[in-house]
């Protein structure tokens, strides 16, 4: 029996060496803005609007980055995630909203200090940090 995989969309928002992270009401760990995708929408089509559901503002300039298939967190031992991650820009002031808690704009060791942290997060930012597009 193969694991269950949960797919998502993320947002790669960098902004001065930092990526945008948030956090879920109830939950203990960062992850980026996004989610999961409704039937019959399209990746990008959901990353739109997951962003404006949980930031209040919209996309612009979005580009495929990369697909990440990790342990997902807080989803049992065997359930991976597959998060498809977008680059794009907002085009207003992010506002937590919905069931966003808060944002936060992390460096690597920020988020690896926390006391919850999401797999799939963690190797983004090593990758962002080896692209030097990260602290």
């Amino acid at each position: 029996m193969s694991a269950p995989v949960i797919s998502v969309v993320g947002l790669v928002h960098v902004r001065d060496g930092r990526l945008l992270v948030v956090r879920s009401r109830g939950k203990g760990a960062f992850y980026l803005p996004g989610g999961k995708l409704e039937p019959g929408e399209t990746p990008e089509q959901a990353l739109h609007r997951e962003v404006l559901e949980e930031l209040g503002v919209g996309l612009v300039d979005v580009a495929s980055h990369k697909r990440y298939l990790e342990p997902a967190y807080g989803e049992g031992p065997d359930t991976l995630v597959d998060m498809a991650c977008f680059t794009g820009g907002l085009d207003g002031p992010p506002v937590p909203s919905g069931e966003i808690a808060e944002l936060r704009h992390v460096t690597t060791a920020e988020y690896a200090g926390h006391p919850e942290t999401a797999p799939a997060i963690v190797r983004l930012l090593a990758d962002l940090a080896a692209a030097d597009l990260v602290l």
